[in-house]
């Protein structure tokens, strides 16, 4: 029997989803080139370069301790630290000079920016096994606690910040480094967990624990970045 009533495929929640994702893009994001995109991208840029300062004063303090300490974690927190610097050079070359109404380099930066999450984990994930496999103890890091610590504070700030400005811009590089600084944040807060875990109970193996924890994380959100879906919207370049 033929129904009098065309029938509709049925749509799933994704679809859903997507329909009223990109419903709130139309609605709520500037056209590129415009002053209101135009604004949006110098605090983006202005954003990076905040972060770039604090990123450098991160990672070598960071780094320095874990020497000192000889904690994997933790250097494993500085060596993320640059890459997360790269991320945000790379989001400040894509918002200076030609390249900010170029029609490719939003693409480029994304897929850049993606790269930049697969640089971190096979490191993370070898020497974190060679730690536990052999035993290596990392001693208290006064300093390492106290910069873990301001780096939960702030780097969830930046990276929030990142995110809404992501959308509006529908920038997957922008929104890829606001991950970036979340993931950075939950970084800090593990690493600190296992600095203290280390100096008040002597439980040394839980710094390699959080440094494996890290690893296939990082890859995830790599993925996710390559495919643009670190904002609210589909982050399809549109400069």
């Amino acid at each position: 029997m033929i129904p009098l009533v065309p029938q509709r495929s049925p749509r799933t929640a994704a679809d859903s989803r997507a329909s009223n994702d990109d419903a709130t893009c139309a609605a709520t994001a500037p056209a590129a080139g415009t002053a209101e995109w135009l604004r949006l991208a110098r605090i983006a840029r202005m954003l990076s370069w905040l972060t770039l300062g604090w990123l450098g004063i991160e990672a070598g303090v960071a780094i320095g301790a874990a020497v000192i300490a000889g904690s994997v974690a933790l250097l494993g927190f500085g060596l993320d630290s640059g890459i997360e610097a790269l991320a945000s050079i790379i989001v400040i070359w894509r918002f200076t000079g030609t390249r900010l109404v170029s029609a490719t380099s939003e693409r480029r930066a994304q897929r850049l920016v993606a790269v930049s999450f697969y640089l971190l984990a096979p490191y993370i994930a070898v020497e974190a096994t060679r730690a536990l496999a052999t035993g290596d103890h990392a001693e208290t890091s006064i300093a390492g606690i106290v910069l873990t610590a301001g780096t939960a504070i702030l780097e969830p700030i930046l990276g929030l910040a990142k995110l809404r400005i992501g959308a509006r811009l529908s920038s997957a590089a922008t929104a890829g480094e606001g991950t970036q600084n979340l993931l950075c944040a939950y970084l800090a807060a593990a690493v600190l967990a296992g600095l203290l875990a280390n100096t008040l109970f002597g439980a040394w193996w839980l710094d390699g624990v959080v440094a494996l924890a890290i690893a296939p994380w990082t890859l995830i959100e790599g993925r996710r970045a390559s495919v643009g879906r670190g904002c609210g919207c589909a982050c399809s370049p549109t400069a």
